[in-house]
């Protein structure tokens, strides 16, 4: 994952063109570079984001920020119950508990 002035970049790399293309991820703005090295690839990177960012601007729009930190979760009654209860039970929020399990499991 690349990451420039608080955005983040998936690259992938396909083999019969020969060429690094990726795609800013968290924001619904489609935003695309590409390069055939990786140097390329970086400074396509960047140059995308900036100018993203003074388009944002001359038109006097905010920039979309990846990541709010805001989800929406749908998730089955049954599941829901149990976290809840589970949280009930450690004297903390759902979402502090939902939280602590998801950091858990990606640390």
């Amino acid at each position: 994952m690349m990451k420039y002035k608080g955005y983040y970049g998936q690259v992938a790399y396909d083999d019969e063109a020969k060429i690094f293309h990726g795609e800013l991820v968290g924001i619904r703005a489609v935003i695309t570079f590409q390069g055939t090295t990786v140097e390329e690839l970086e400074v396509a990177f960047k140059d995308s984001i900036d100018d993203y960012l003074d388009w944002c601007k001359k038109r006097r729009k905010l920039p979309e920020k990846p990541f709010s930190g805001k989800l929406n979760l749908r998730m089955r009654r049954d599941l829901h119950a149990k976290l809840a209860t589970l949280a009930h039970q450690q004297r903390v929020s759902l979402n502090s508990y939902i939280n602590d399990c998801l950091a858990r499991m990606v640390s």
